[in-house]
Formats: C-alpha cells, structure tokens, sequence
C-alpha cells in the first residue's frame, strides 16, 4: 500500500516535519511504500522531501495530510477520492497574539476557519492528543481519533558529545530548561517571574535556559526583555540560545536540573517527551494537553501559584529522592511513545480505513 504524507512546510527540527520523518520511516518499515510532499522545503531536506506539485503527491491509497496552518493543501486534500486522514496539531488560539503580532492573529484565526471546511470531507480526522481531538469534534468532525507526535528521542539519547559547551553548563548553576520558540503561548514572562521568586525565596545560584527561535514574534520578546530590566535581573541568568543543532540540545536536557513548561495552551508539547527520554524531571502547569501528554507524569500543578511551582523546583532541583521517583514515573511513561506503540497504532488505524 502506499501512504503518503502532506505537510504546508518541511523545516529541520519542526516538530510537525520531524513527526512525519519519523511516521515515513515506520510506513516503510511496515512494507508500505511512503513519501513525504510539501509546499515549502528547506535546503537540506530536499533529498528527503518532494515537492507538493509532484502528481505522485495525490497517488497514494491512504494520505495524511498534517495540519498546521491554512493553504492550498487542504482543499486538494479535500478534493481526494478517498484515504484521507486528517493529522491534526493545533494551532493556537488567535488572542494570543493580538497584541502582538496581527500578521499572526489574522493566520491563527484564518487557520481555525480554513480547518473547519474540512469537516465531513476527510475519512478521518485525528488528533496529536484527546485534547485535539475533542477540538476536532466541536468542528464537526465525525470520525476522530488519536495518533500522538512520534518522537525520534534517539537523536538525543545517541547525540555525539560536545565537550565546550558542557563545560559551560558544567558550574555552580543550577540550570533550569524550556525548549520551544519563544511565544506568548508558552508564558515565558511566567518563567522570568519564577525565577523572581525562586532566587527569593530559594537559591540565588540558578541559570534559566531557553532553547529555541526568539523572533517568531519580536514585540512578544522584547516585553521579556523590559520583564527582566524590571525585576533588575542578570541577563547572564537567562540565556536564550535561538535554534541549535540535536548534539547541542542533548547537552542542555543532560546538564538540566528540571524542564519547565508554564505554557497555557500546547496541543502535544514534544519537549516532555525529550525531557522524560533524557531523565530531565518536569515541573510542568497542568493546561491543555499537557496532563495527557504527562498522563500523570512529572510534577504538575494547578491553579498557576508561582510561590508553589518556585518550591516545587527547589524541590526538584535539591531532593535526590524526589528527582528519582519522578525519572521513575517519566520512564513508565515514556514507554507509551516507543516505535512499537506509534507503529501499532498506525496500523490499526489504516487499516480501519480498508
């Protein structure tokens, strides 16, 4: 059978492409013949990715179309015979960026609607979590599931080793994790008030680090910059790394004390994964789909007390007992993003479609 993938745009370490890599690789291993189409390719995923205007694009007996934003894919994903499953990601929720960025206000909000037409024209329409899911359904959609994100955490796990910058990390900082582009989503301005009160009330000696792009929305980091000229903070405490290679990355999860997610609305949130793979524990606000996605996992907390989450990273960061208990628990949940558990997945959903 051949099941092919669509996906508006293939950039290296985009979690959407890098989850369709990773679902290509686990088709093919399953003896189906797989490729992956897009609108806008990146330079050094040409070899891996064809180019949406291919007439093989829309010769697959299943297709997955991966939804992120709004374009020509999806009333040509509409418009196939049959086979067409709908991979769902979510897309944030427009207010977020009003004050902000009305370029992507007007995108978040015209995404949402161009999803909506889909609605009775797909065979089935998955989401990356229930929380998605349950989105999907309140459109219209009849038949819906759940396929989460397949994670490539080997990339980490097996990352060659980069001695320069462990040294760095390697000092009598404590160092505190996000790994996601900087976004008003992700609340990084809650981030900069727990570091506040965590070098209040416990540890003076801390690095916070955030990894990933910081001029997806420049007004929305420039209000974190003012943030932290205002509480008088030591920029040399906060260090924003932008995008980084897999080698570096590993390093950051190895030299972390804790992973931190304060994000208020996340349709999957890859980088739990990453941190349970690397034996980072979470402190993570319990919102959207992180819960599922932890599925009681980490430290989660909720209402967003940031007195509580600045003790419970203390705690993390101090207690060794602590920090094993929670490793444990992120192992056994781990286990439910393995190959073996994505590929049985995705085999009983195609052919739930035959």
């Amino acid at each position: 059978m051949i099941i092919n993938q669509w996906l508006p745009a293939a950039h290296r370490g985009d979690a959407v492409g890098d989850n369709a890599l990773r679902l290509r690789a686990l088709l093919r291993a399953m003896g189906h013949g797989s490729e992956l189409f897009s609108l806008t390719i990146d330079e050094d995923l040409r070899d891996e990715v064809r180019p949406f205007q291919d007439p093989a694009a829309a010769r697959g007996d299943v297709t997955i179309f991966h939804f992120v934003l709004p374009s020509p894919m999806t009333e040509a994903f509409a418009s196939l015979g049959s086979g067409r499953i709908l991979q769902y990601h979510n897309i944030t929720p427009s207010f977020y960026f009003a004050p902000y960025d009305p370029g992507l206000f007007r995108l978040a909000s015209l995404g949402r609607k161009d999803l909506a037409t889909l609605a009775g024209r797909v065979d089935l329409a998955l989401g990356v979590s229930d929380f998605n899911r349950r989105e999907l359904e309140s459109l219209g959609f009849e038949r819906t599931g759940v396929l989460p994100i397949a994670v490539d955490t080997a990339r980490l796990t097996g990352a060659p080793p980069r001695p320069a910058l462990d040294a760095t990390l390697d000092d009598d900082f404590v160092n505190f994790l996000f790994v996601g582009r900087i976004a008003p989503n992700k609340k990084i301005e809650d981030h900069i008030r727990l570091a506040e009160i965590y070098k209040r009330n416990i540890d003076s000696h801390y690095r916070f680090i955030f990894v990933g792009r910081y001029d997806s929305v420049p007004r929305y980091y420039s209000m974190i910059r003012a943030l932290m000229l205002e509480y008088r903070m030591l920029p040399e405490r906060f260090v924003f790394t932008g995008s980084v290679p897999d080698a570096d990355l590993a390093v950051y999860y190895r030299r972390a004390a804790a992973y931190i997610s304060l994000s208020e609305h996340e349709g999957f949130c890859v980088p739990l994964v990453e941190a349970m793979a690397t034996d980072v524990p979470i402190l993570a606000y319990a919102a959207a789909a992180i819960p599922e996605t932890l599925d009681g996992a980490g430290l989660q907390f909720s209402p967003k007390d940031l007195e509580v989450a600045a003790e419970m990273l203390g705690a993390l960061a101090f207690d060794d007992g602590l920090r094993s208990q929670i490793i444990a628990g992120q192992r056994k949940r781990l286990a439910d993003f393995s190959d073996a558990r994505i590929s049985r997945d995705l085999a009983a959903i195609v052919h739930s479609l035959s």
